[in-house]
């Protein structure tokens, strides 16, 4: 059928916008990241039904940390918290969870937790749900060719596919569509070079906001637009 041919193989999504939603209620920066997390779970739905087969949200980058000691150790506790809560869920819709991102650098109990996950994941067949935490795109591609020089990779025989197997996404298809919510209309370093050429699609609805409707509106969107891939 040519809608499926027009479906996006890879969806990532700049999930932006918490802290306003939860500022512009008079709640606590807190509120925002409990409802942000909340506002994942039907997406990842509606991704699996439409048979996108990767599906990337971007959750914590490298540069939050920057942020309050309290709002960095209260979002590592609902991180922790709903992937223990909600791994059951993903497995019985067949939903592989996959961390993106140096893993290595949170506390001790949320890298337990979220490798309980993926291993526990580790049979979905419908979704992969790339889980971007303690993300940025530089720091991939630093990460990756520090890869290829531990394996003392010969400079001449470096090829883009060669690199691209070093990334964290090794094995998974570019990213076709890049959603981002909140107003702002650019990347912020995520997905660098996975999405050199996927379509962007802005949407002024704060992350928590963000409904199926809006997912749908975006795919709608992807289907309607040329790809030329620089032809």
């Amino acid at each position: 059928m040519p809608d499926e041919v027009r479906r996006p193989r890879h969806v990532a999504i700049i999930a932006d916008g918490n802290r306003r939603w939860a500022r512009e209620r008079g709640l606590p920066v807190l509120a925002g990241h409990v409802q942000g997390i909340e506002a994942i779970r039907p997406i990842v739905r509606r991704a699996r039904d439409h048979g996108i087969g990767t599906l990337s949200v971007y959750t914590f980058s490298t540069e939050n940390w920057t942020r309050p000691d309290d709002e960095v150790s209260g979002l590592f506790g609902l991180i922790d918290g709903a992937v223990r809560q909600y791994t059951d869920e993903l497995i019985e819709e067949g939903v592989r969870v996959r961390v993106i991102g140096r893993l290595h650098e949170a506390p001790a109990d949320v890298q337990r937790s979220i490798r309980a996950a993926q291993d526990r994941t580790a049979g979905g067949d419908r979704l992969t749900l790339n889980i971007c935490f303690n993300y940025s795109g530089r720091a991939e591609i630093v990460d990756a060719a520090r890869a290829m020089l531990a394996g003392h990779a010969d400079p001449n025989e470096i090829t883009e596919p060669h690199f691209a197997e070093h990334l964290y996404t090794a094995g998974q298809p570019d990213v076709d569509l890049l959603i981002r919510t909140g107003g702002d209309q650019r990347t912020s370093n995520f997905l660098l070079w996975q999405a050199a050429y996927a379509e962007l699609v802005f949407c002024a609805k704060y992350w928590p906001d963000f409904e199926v409707g809006d997912f749908d509106a975006a795919l709608a969107e992807f289907e309607r637009r040329e790809r030329r891939f620089g032809s």
